[in-house]
């Protein structure tokens, strides 16, 4: 399996959504700006990801995009196969040769590799990767509150 930047944007842009679309929809632009990506190449993006029924639009003023489903039923693996097909390590050459039997070695190994990705990515929700940084991040503030009081004790001392 290769990721391809088709797929790594896809999966960006639907953490975007997840982390931020529980007040309400998310605008492209909004997830432009947030992570850099090109507005044209999300609608192309979205597109697909509409069409797999991983996000649903609202049009009109206030309008944007929602998850489709919930974040802890949407697998990283759907979102890459929504927009890219799934890309095989394997390239199978059509014609035959003596070295048949060490290219069916081979194509088996990378048929069990790309077997094992699939399945590490299907095991990920959309909301595991989105409930790990919100723990980092109140983590990080605990740490600096905690930081801030020393430094206070210690300049009281």
């Amino acid at each position: 399996m290769r990721l391809s930047t088709k797929g790594r944007y896809a999966v960006t842009a639907m953490l975007d959504l997840a982390l931020n679309g529980t007040e309400g929809p998310v605008t492209l632009a909004d997830i432009s700006e947030n992570q850099g990506i090109s507005l044209s190449y999300l609608e192309q993006l979205f597109a697909a990801l509409r069409g797999k029924g991983l996000v649903r639009g609202v049009r009109g003023p206030g309008g944007g995009y929602y998850l489709g489903r919930p974040a802890d039923e949407i697998s990283i693996a759907d979102v890459i196969c929504a927009v890219d097909e799934w890309v095989e390590f394997t390239r199978c050459n059509p014609r035959p040769s003596s070295a048949d039997t060490q290219r069916g070695m081979t194509h088996s190994l990378w048929d069990d590799l790309s077997q094992q990705i699939y399945d590490f990515l299907t095991g990920i929700t959309l909301a595991d990767p989105v409930k790990r940084g919100l723990e980092r991040e109140a983590d990080r503030k605990q740490s600096k509150s905690a930081d801030d009081l020393l430094d206070l004790n210690h300049r009281a001392a």
